[in-house]
């Protein structure tokens, strides 16, 4: 263990690889059509890993070859993860949504999103929640431990 590092920070480190390696289906919320954005480069790196990406925007048609849903109230198929890129004012009420999808395993609110209502909506019902954290960064150190 790292000299500043908490036990429970390793545990909960350990169980996001195990989501990780687990899932196969992560909805993205504020998935960008545009190339350059970093949600784009997210889902991109994702869907080359093997997930399936559920893009949730409310524009286009199509994203990255996956299907666009308006919001999460249009997904009625199981799920594992849902990745926020919104900020973080606008995540109690999508992670309100989050919770009812069937088979939802984690709500993961990207790199500089926190928010304590939406942490406590996941938690009151039981879904692992990580926030403030880069999903891809996240599964390259999963992968690179030998924990994917």
């Amino acid at each position: 263990m790292e000299a500043c590092e908490l036990p429970s920070a390793k545990k909960a480190d350990k169980k996001l690889c195990e989501v990780l390696k687990t899932s196969k289906v992560i909805v993205i919320v504020g998935l960008s059509p545009k190339p350059h954005r970093a949600s784009h480069q997210v889902a991109k790196y994702l869907q080359e890993k093997g997930y399936k990406i559920i893009p949730v925007y409310p524009r286009e048609e199509k994203i990255l070859g996956e299907r666009v849903y308006r919001s999460l109230d249009e997904i009625d198929f199981e799920v594992d993860i849902v990745d926020i890129f919104r900020k973080s004012e606008d995540t109690p009420p999508i992670v309100e949504k989050a919770v009812k999808l069937p088979g939802i395993k984690c709500v993961f609110l990207q790199e500089g999103v926190k928010n304590e209502e939406a942490k406590n909506i996941a938690q009151k019902n039981g879904i692992f929640y990580v926030e403030d954290k880069c999903i891809m960064v996240e599964h390259k150190r999963c992968e690179s431990e030998g924990l994917i």
